[in-house]
């Protein structure tokens, strides 16, 4: 297909608009020829993934872009770093690392991007509305947007989507086109666990089998418990996303694009359809464990992607009790944080030991203390990203059982 430039794109092309504009728009134009776009569309906003430090290429990239005076056309939020630069004394890696690290971060600033620094930008007032076409990176913000906003974005990379936000402008293929956004698979859930008492692990559950079944398919699921809440969407997507390339994915009922299975195939028939019940879903939640029950625990990682006010409301009450006597770490936010300290929930919870963790992450950075046992978590995103990133062993369980396990100082179940 011939690519179209309209007399904007031949501006930002021939320099109107600024050297680094241009700069980016040629990366752009290479780009659109690959994934075979006919024209670029209008955006409304940008989200950056390319904060993570990475070797001198992470630097060496942006800091071009700023030494040719670039700035952001469109309101552009930040993932996470390498660093928490609200708390950097909790960063224990190399100190190369920590100082290359805060320094990408702050050139993402210069360029005029926000320094939101969150793996959940849709939780800050950056959200995007139904509909947006935006230029998102970071694998669970775009699945989150795509899925349960109905916003548009394909899944932009490093430094394409940096591109995007200097030029505001992104290739129109993909998930930008109303007719790339129908379902292919059919996922049909005919039995919950009755012992699972919140939407939580089933949809961990659900999200790590779509992951690995449909691939970069988009599926549409019926039969997810009627009390889902848009955390638990979260977490499907998060895992989704994670174990396989799931950009989209439709939950009949639940969101705005799939009021009927017949508008999520937008009339067509599904290509597969895959059927679960109960068992399956233990199945799978029990094997994000690599660890049995009643293994010795040297920590609690919760936040994975970033805790949301909601999360935190669910964990509050369960904060009564002794003091747990291993290290809990929260990834958040810096506006989750703003409104915890509001309420005053950030005193109760370092009273109980607790490490709320900014900026970044804990299984992308060195950040947990002692690394010489497993962790649990409540996100399948983290059990299935950090035994190869971080290189712990991992209990996965409810959120009430994290808890719980932290008090024992073992894996217990509830």
């Amino acid at each position: 297909m011939a690519l179209h430039l309209s007399a904007f794109d031949y501006e930002l092309l021939d320099g109107a608009h600024g050297e680094a504009a241009a700069f980016c728009m040629r990366l752009l134009t290479r780009f659109a020829e690959a994934v075979d776009a006919g024209r670029f569309i209008d955006i409304e906003a940008a989200h950056i993934d390319g904060c993570l430090y990475l070797g001198e290429v992470s630097l060496d990239f942006v800091e071009h872009l700023v030494r040719l005076k670039g700035c952001v056309r469109v309101p552009t939020t930040l993932n996470v770093g390498s660093v928490d630069l609200i708390h950097p004394e909790l960063f224990h890696g190399d100190d190369k690392i920590g100082s290359n690290g805060a320094r990408l971060m702050q050139a993402h600033e210069a360029l005029g991007c926000f320094p939101t620094f969150t793996c959940a930008p849709y939780q800050t007032i950056f959200r995007p509305r139904f509909g947006a076409q935006i230029a998102w990176a970071e694998s669970n913000a775009i699945v989150f947007a795509n899925s349960v906003i109905g916003a548009r974005t394909n899944r932009y990379g490093d430094f394409i989507d940096l591109c995007c936000a200097l030029t505001g402008r992104a290739p129109y293929y993909g998930l930008h086109m109303p007719e790339n956004r129908r379902a292919q698979v059919l996922v049909e859930i005919e039995s919950l666990p009755q012992e699972w008492p919140d939407a939580g692990p089933t949809c961990v559950a659900v999200g790590h089998t779509i992951g690995k079944r449909c691939g970069s398919l988009i599926p549409a699921i019926t039969g997810l418990p009627a009390h889902t809440q848009e955390d638990d969407l979260k977490a499907l997507g998060a895992v989704a996303a994670s174990s396989g390339a799931v950009a989209l994915f439709h939950a009949i009922g639940l969101t705005p694009e799939a009021p009927t299975v017949e508008a999520a195939f937008q009339g067509r028939q599904p290509i597969e359809t895959i059927r679960l019940i109960a068992d399956d879903l233990r199945h799978t939640v029990r094997n994000l464990s690599t660890v049995p029950d009643g293994t010795p625990l040297v920590g609690v990682s919760l936040g994975t992607p970033h805790f949301s006010l909601e999360e935190f409301a669910r964990l509050m009450p369960l904060m009564d009790g002794p003091r747990p006597i291993i290290d809990i770490y929260i990834n958040t936010s810096r506006s989750v944080l703003s409104e915890l300290t509001d309420r005053g929930w950030d005193t109760v919870l370092k009273a109980q030991g607790v490490t709320l963790v900014i900026d970044t992450c804990t299984y992308v950075t060195a950040i947990i203390r002692d690394m010489s046992g497993a962790i649990m978590t409540n996100s399948g995103k983290m059990a299935y990203y950090a035994p190869s990133n971080i290189g712990v062993d991992i209990a996965f369980g409810s959120l009430a059982e994290c808890m719980a396990s932290a008090r024992a100082g073992k894996v217990v179940r509830l």
